[in-house]
C-alpha cells in the first residue's frame, strides 16, 4: 500500500493532479453540485490512502464524524425545545471534545493515544464551533452530507487552516457556486499558493532544518540563540508553506479557505502578532474561548477593572491553546508565556501614558518591532522543548 503524505512526495503531487483535472473541468463547466460530490469522492479517497486501506482508521474517523453530527442534531432539538440553557452548551461541548481529551492524555501518560486518528483536532474544532453557534441561533440546520464533508475536507484536515461552518458551506452549498471568470481567477491563484508553498516548505523550511539540526547538538549559549532564530523561521515556513499548499488545493476544487498566516514577524505587539500568526487558530480561541469568558465576567461582575478581566483571559484562553498542543511541559509553557505576554501587553498599552503618547512615532514602532520579535523568538524556543532539554541537562 502506498504510503501516502498529504503536501509531499511525487505520489501526493501525481494524485493532486490527476485528481485536479476534473475539478478543474468542472469548475470552467460551472457544475457546483457536481463539484460537491467530486469533493467528496476524492476526500473518501484520499483518507483510504493515507489511512494506507486500514478499514478500521476509516471506521473510526467516520465514526467520530457520525456521532459529532447526531451530537449537533440532538443539541439542535434540545435548545427548540427548551431554549438557550447553559448547563446543556456545556454538557453538549464536554461530549464532543471528550474523544480528543482523552487521545490526548492517553497519549501523553501511555505513550498510545486511544480514539486517536488522522484530523481528529481539528474536526473537534469544528464540531465544537457548530454547537456553539446552534447555541447562538447561528445555525438553524445541520445537513449530513454539507457537514461531513466540511469536518472531513482534505485539504485542510490534518493541519488546517480551521474553517468556519457558514463560511464553508457558502462555497460548498451555494447553488450558483462560482461563475468561470470566478474559478478561472480562484484556479490561478490556487496554483500560486502552491508553487509559493512547496517553495516556502521544500526550499527554505528544509535549507534552515540543517541549521535547526546540528544547532541543536551544542550546549552553548551562542549556540542555542542562532538555534532559537532558525528555528523560529524555520517553523514558519515549514507551517506557512503547508498552510498555503492547502489553501491553494481549495482553490482548485472552489472552496476559498482563509488564510493562515499574515506576514508575523513585522507585528508590532503581541497581540498583532497573534493576528498574524495561525490566524485560524488564534480567531477561533478568540472567539470561542476568550470572548465568552469576558462576556461571562462582564454579565456576572467578576472583576472591578476590566483590564484585570482581559489579563485573566489571555492567560487562560493560551493556557488551553498549549495544552491543546500537547500535555509535555513545553507546550504548557509556551501556552502561559504567550499569555502572560498577551496580559502585560493589554495592561501596558490601556495603562500607560508612555505608549499612548508615543505609539506613532517611528522610533518607537521599531524598538516596539524589535521587542515583539526577539520575544517571539524566544517562544519558540521554549515550544520546541530545546529549552527544557538544556535545562535538564
Amino acid at each position: 500500500m502506498i504510503n501516502l503524505h498529504l503536501y509531499d512526495g511525487l505520489y501526493f503531487f501525481s494524485y493532486l493532479i490527476i485528481m485536479g483535472i476534473p475539478a478543474f473541468i468542472l469548475g470552467i463547466m460551472e457544475k457546483p453540485k457536481l463539484m460537491r460530490y467530486y469533493i467528496a469522492l476524492t476526500t473518501v479517497f484520499i483518507i483510504y490512502l493515507v489511512c494506507k486501506g486500514s478499514w478500521i482508521a476509516m471506521g473510526n474517523i467516520a465514526l467520530f464524524s457520525v456521532a459529532q453530527i447526531a451530537l449537533a442534531k440532538i443539541f439542535m432539538k434540545v435548545v427548540e425545545k427548551y431554549g438557550r440553557v447553559k448547563w446543556h452548551l456545556w454538557v453538549a461541548v464536554i461530549l464532543s471534545i471528550a474523544p480528543l481529551c482523552v487521545y490526548k492524555m492517553t497519549d501523553f501518560y501511555l505513550g498510545h493515544g486511544f480514539l486517536g486518528f488522522i484530523g481528529i483536532s481539528y474536526m473537534t474544532f469544528k464540531s465544537v464551533q457548530i454547537i456553539i453557534e446552534i447555541y447562538d441561533d447561528l445555525i438553524h440546520e445541520v445537513k449530513v452530507f454539507d457537514v461531513l464533508n466540511f469536518y472531513l475536507f482534505w485539504p485542510t484536515l490534518l493541519s488546517g487552516p480551521i474553517d468556519r461552518s457558514r463560511r464553508f458551506m457558502e462555497d460548498f452549498s451555494g447553488e450558483a457556486g462560482l461563475s468561470r471568470r470566478e474559478y478561472l481567477d480562484l484556479f490561478g491563484e490556487g496554483l500560486f499558493k502552491i508553487i509559493l508553498g512547496l517553495f516556502y516548505k521544500l526550499v527554505i523550511a528544509a535549507t534552515i532544518y540543517q541549521g535547526v539540526y546540528w544547532l541543536g547538538q551544542e550546549p552553548s549559549v551562542k549556540s542555542t540563540l542562532i538555534y532559537m532564530y532558525c528555528y523560529g523561521f524555520y517553523l514558519f515556513f515549514d507551517f506557512a508553506g503547508y498552510s498555503n499548499m492547502a489553501i491553494g488545493v481549495s482553490y482548485i476544487f472552489g472552496i476559498k479557505t482563509p488564510e493562515n498566516f499574515n506576514k508575523p514577524f513585522i507585528s508590532k505587539d503581541i497581540k498583532e502578532f497573534w493576528d498574524r500568526w495561525h490566524i485560524t487558530l488564534s480567531h477561533w480561541f478568540r472567539d470561542f474561548i476568550f470572548s465568552r469568558y469576558s462576556m461571562a465576567a462582564i454579565r456576572g461582575k467578576w472583576f472591578s477593572d476590566r483590564v484585570v478581566m482581559s489579563s485573566i483571559g489571555f492567560i487562560i484562553n493560551m493556557g488551553i491553546m498549549g495544552v491543546w498542543h500537547g500535555l509535555s511541559i513545553s507546550y504548557i509553557l509556551y501556552g502561559l508565556y504567550h499569555g502572560i505576554l498577551l496580559a502585560l501587553n493589554d495592561v501596558y498599552q490601556k495603562k500607560f501614558k508612555f505608549h499612548k503618547k508615543h505609539k506613532k512615532e517611528r522610533w518607537y514602532q521599531i524598538l516596539s518591532w524589535f521587542i515583539t520579535f526577539n520575544l517571539v523568538m524566544f517562544g519558540f524556543l521554549i515550544f520546541s522543548e530545546h529549552l527544557v532539554q538544556l535545562m535538564r541537562k
